[in-house]
C-alpha cells in the first residue's frame, strides 16, 4: 500500500523529513506547506537539498495542502515559541481527516498527567471528528527515551533506576531561536530563559518519565526539576552566533520521576557549546550520544552514538527525529483514531530502506 503524504514545514527537521519521504517506496509526497513566502513555488527536492526535483511545489496555503487529501501530514513546524498556533494547526489537520506525525509540541508525546485536559481534549475531539490519529515523537523526547529504555528494561530482573541522558555539543546546531531564546545560551547567567522557568522542563520532558513509568506499570509520586549552568571562559563563535565571555555556555538539567521517596526515572540533558566545558559532567560516547542507564539487577549502560555522513552528530539528531516520524507513517495511519503514544504502536522499522 502507498500512503499519500504532505510535508508541513521545511526547517531543520522538515527538510530531512522530505528526504526521508522520498526514500521510502511506500510513501508518496503529494504536497508541501511552508510558512516562508520565499519558499512558495519551490520544488520539494530543492527545499530538501536533494539536488534533483521531486515534481512537487510548495504552497503557503494550508487549505490547499489539506485539499490534497493526504493520508498523513508530517508536521515539523516550530512549536516551542508558537504553542497555541501549533495546537491550532494540529486540530485543523486532524479535523480534515488527515493523520499526523509531528515533532511537537513535545508534551504530546505522552500528555496524560503532564498537561491539563483542556489542552489535550480539543485535539482528542478533533481526532474523533476527523477519524484520524496524532503521534508526536522524535529522538528526544522520543525514541531515545521511550522504546530504547523500555526495551532495555525487558532484560532486567530488578529495576532500581532508569536514567535517560542526552550528552551533546550543540555548537553546530544552527537554530538561534532554540539556543538563545529558549535555552538561554549566550545570555547572562542571572537571566532565566524560557526553558528554565519553573514547570517548563516538566512540561517538555515530564512526558518522558511518565511514559516510562506507564510502561513499567508504576504510579509516580511526582516530578521534580533540577538544573545547573556554567559560563563561557572567553568569547567564542558557534554556528548560531557569538557566545560572549561570562554568558551561559553549558547547561545540565534533570527531570526526576519520584517513586518511594527517590528519583527512580530520570531524564537528564548535558548540553555544551564546546567540548572542553564542564569536564566533570557526564561525557559522551563518540562525538555525541543518547545514553540509557538501568540500575538494578543486573546494571546496564547503553550508548546510542550519533554521527551523520557529513561528520556532524547534530545532523544525525535531526535526521533521527525526522525518520522517527516518517517511518511511523504507515503504523499511525493504520491505528485507531486518537492521540497515540509509543506504547500504542507496533514495532516501527526502516521497512523498504535497505538498499
Amino acid at each position: 500500500m502507498t500512503y499519500r503524504v504532505v510535508q508541513w514545514g521545511t526547517g531543520n527537521v522538515g527538510r530531512n523529513a522530505l528526504a526521508g519521504i522520498d526514500a521510502r517506496p511506500d510513501l508518496e509526497l503529494v504536497g508541501v506547506w511552508v510558512s516562508n513566502p520565499a519558499k512558495v513555488g519551490r520544488d520539494a527536492g530543492d527545499l530538501a537539498g536533494l539536488g534533483r526535483p521531486l515534481g512537487v511545489t510548495a504552497t503557503g496555503d494550508p487549505g490547499a495542502a489539506l485539499a490534497l487529501r493526504p493520508d498523513c501530514v508530517v508536521y515539523a513546524s516550530m512549536a516551542d515559541v508558537r504553542l497555541n498556533e501549533a495546537l491550532g494547526d494540529l486540530a485543523r489537520i486532524l479535523r480534515s481527516g488527515a493523520n499526523v506525525v509531528a515533532s511537537g509540541p513535545v508534551f504530546l508525546q505522552y500528555p496524560d498527567g503532564v498537561i491539563p485536559p483542556e489542552m489535550s481534549d480539543p485535539l482528542r475531539a478533533a481526532a474523533r471528528e476527523g477519524g484520524a490519529s496524532l503521534f508526536v515523537n522524535g529522538i528526544d523526547p522520543g525514541f531515545a527515551n521511550d522504546w530504547l529504555p523500555l526495551a532495555l528494561t525487558g532484560i532486567s530482573e530488578r529495576i532500581d533506576e532508569v536514567r535517560c541522558l542526552e550528552i551533546l555539543d550543540y555548537s553546530t546546531y544552527d537554530q538561534a531561536t532554540v539556543l538563545f531564546d529558549v535555552m538561554g545560551f549566550g545570555r547572562p547567567l542571572d537571566e532565566v530563559p524560557m526553558l528554565l522557568h519553573p514547570g517548563v522542563l516538566s512540561m517538555a520532558w515530564g512526558s518522558v518519565v511518565r511514559q516510562i513509568a506507564a510502561g513499567l506499570d508504576v504510579r509516580l509520586d511526582g516530578v521534580e526539576e533540577w538544573h545547573a549552568r556554567l559560563p563561557a571562559p572567553e568569547t567564542f563563535e558557534i554556528d548560531s552566533g557569538s557566545i560572549e565571555k561570562g554568558t551561559a555556555a553549558a547547561l545540565r538539567f534533570e527531570v526526576r520521576g519520584m517513586f518511594g521517596g527517590r528519583a527512580a526515572i530520570v531524564l537528564e540533558h548535558v548540553t555544551r557549546l564546546r567540548d572542553d566545558l564542564a569536564p566533570d559532567w557526564p561525557q559522551p560516547a563518540g562525538a555525541g550520544c543518547y545514553r540509557v542507564e538501568v540500575r538494578g539487577e543486573p546494571n546496564y549502560t547503553l550508548d546510542l552514538r550519533l554521527l551523520g555522513t557529513d561528520g556532524d552528530h547534530n545532523t544525525a539528531g535531526l535526521k533521527a527525529t525526522a525518520m522517527r516520524l516518517v517511518n511511523a507513517v504507515p503504523a499511525v495511519v493504520d491505528a485507531p483514531p486518537g492521540l497515540l503514544t509509543a506504547l500504542d504502536l507496533p514495532l516501527v522499522t526502516g521497512r523498504g530502506l535497505l538498499r
